[in-house]
C-alpha cells in the first residue's frame, strides 16, 4: 500500500508539472490566427575567422573581445622582423643587379667597338693582299722577259702569301669580335633577369608584410580570441573570431504543411526571450528545399507531416545599424511568419521596433 501511494503521488507530480509547462507555453505564445505560423530559434550572424596567412609569432592584438570594429581596421599585427631583413637583402640584390646591367651594357659597347676595329683590319688586310697580288703578277711577267731577278719574284710570292694570311687572321678576329658582342648581350639579358628576380623577391616580401597585418574584412564585433600575443601560430592558424552584425538572422523550423506556404520575402516577427515586449521585423531570406528531419519511410500523410524544413528570417540591416550596440547573437526567441499576406498581425505582434 505504501508503494502504491508513492506511485500515485509521483504520477500527480508529473501531471502537475506538465500542466504548468503547458500553461506557461500558452501564456508565453500569443494566440495566432490562421495564416500565421511560429517556430523557436536563436539569433545568429555570419562569423568570420581572422587567421594568419603564414606561420609566425603574434606581435600585437589591437582589439579585445566584445569590441566593435570597422572594415579595414587593424586587428592583429604579426612579427615582421625576419620579413624586414629579407626585404633589405632583396633590395641590396636589386641594386647589385642594376649595376650588373650597366656593366653588361658597357661590355656590349666595348665588344661592338672591337668588332668595328677588326672589320677595319679586314679591309686593310684585303688592300694589302690586292697590292701583293698585283705586284706578284707583274713580277712573273718581268721574270719571263728576264727583266726581273728570280729573288725579287720569290720575295713577291712570299709577300702575297703573307698578305693572304693577314686577311685570314683579320677575318678570324671579326668572327671573335662578333662572338664577343653576342656574349656581352647575353650578359645584359642575364643581368636584366637578375633585376626582375630581385624585384619579384621584393614584391613577394612586401606582400607578406601586408599579409602580416590582419585587417577586418567588414564591420562587426570581436566574438572571442583564439590566440594571444607572443604565441606562434601555423599557416592558416586562427587568431580571433569576428561576427558580422550587418547580417543577423534567426533560423527556425516549420512542418511541411506550413513550410510549403512560406516564400522568400514573407514578413516575419521575432520576439526574444530576453525582451518579450519588443517585436523585431524581419523577412524570410531562405527556405530549405530538403527536409531536415526525415523518417526512414514516407508513405502516409501523417508521416509526411513529420518533415521539418529550415527557414531563415533576416533582420533589416538598417534596423541593425540603428541598434548595433544592442545586437547579441545566441539569444533564443520565437519567430512568427505570415503565410497569408491578407491576414492581419495580432495585436501582440503588430507594433514593431523602428
Amino acid at each position: 500500500m505504501k508503494l502504491d501511494r508513492k506511485w500515485i503521488w509521483a504520477t500527480l507530480a508529473v501531471a502537475a508539472c506538465g500542466a504548468g509547462w503547458y500553461g506557461w507555453q500558452t501564456l508565453r505564445t500569443p494566440s495566432l490566427p490562421a495564416g500565421i505560423a511560429s517556430g523557436n530559434g536563436r539569433i545568429e550572424a555570419t562569423e568570420v575567422d581572422i587567421a594568419a596567412l603564414s606561420s609566425g609569432k603574434i606581435a600585437a592584438i589591437k582589439v579585445r573581445e566584445g569590441d566593435f570594429v570597422h572594415r579595414d581596421d587593424v586587428l592583429v599585427q604579426m612579427d615582421v622582423v625576419q620579413l624586414l631583413a629579407q626585404k633589405r637583402q632583396a633590395e641590396a640584390q636589386l641594386r647589385r643587379a642594376r649595376i650588373g646591367v650597366d656593366t653588361a651594357v658597357a661590355l656590349v659597347a666595348q665588344a661592338e667597338a672591337q668588332r668595328r676595329a677588326t672589320v677595319a683590319q679586314v679591309d686593310q688586310a684585303q688592300s694589302v693582299l690586292d697590292a701583293a697580288v698585283l705586284r706578284l703578277n707583274r713580277s712573273e711577267q718581268l721574270v719571263k722577259n728576264s727583266t726581273l731577278s728570280q729573288q725579287t719574284l720569290d720575295d713577291d710570292r712570299a709577300s702575297e702569301r703573307q698578305a693572304r694570311a693577314g686577311l685570314a687572321s683579320a677575318q678570324a678576329s671579326v668572327a671573335a669580335a662578333e662572338a664577343g658582342v653576342g656574349s656581352a648581350k647575353a650578359q645584359v639579358v642575364d643581368a636584366e633577369a637578375a633585376v626582375d628576380a630581385s624585384q619579384a623577391t621584393i614584391d613577394s616580401v612586401t606582400s607578406s608584410l601586408d599579409d602580416a597585418t590582419l585587417e577586418s574584412p567588414r564591420d562587426g564585433r570581436v566574438q572571442y580570441l583564439v590566440a594571444q600575443e607572443g604565441e606562434v601560430v601555423s599557416a592558416g592558424g586562427r587568431v580571433l573570431n569576428l561576427v558580422d552584425l550587418s547580417d543577423v538572422y534567426m533560423t527556425f523550423f516549420l512542418p511541411t504543411s506550413q513550410a510549403g506556404k512560406v516564400r522568400a520575402g514573407s514578413e516575419v516577427r521575432l520576439v526574444m526571450d530576453a525582451a518579450p515586449d519588443l517585436v523585431l521585423p524581419a523577412t524570410v531570406s531562405y527556405v530549405a528545399d530538403v527536409a531536415q528531419f526525415t523518417p526512414k519511410t514516407v508513405e502516409t500523410a501523417e508521416e509526411r507531416e513529420k518533415l521539418m524544413f529550415r527557414v531563415r528570417a533576416r533582420i533589416d540591416p538598417a534596423l541593425l545599424r540603428e541598434y548595433i550596440d544592442y545586437v547579441k547573437t545566441g539569444l533564443p526567441g520565437m519567430a512568427y511568419v505570415r503565410l497569408d499576406p491578407s491576414v492581419d498581425w495580432p495585436a501582440s505582434l503588430a507594433n514593431v521596433v523602428k
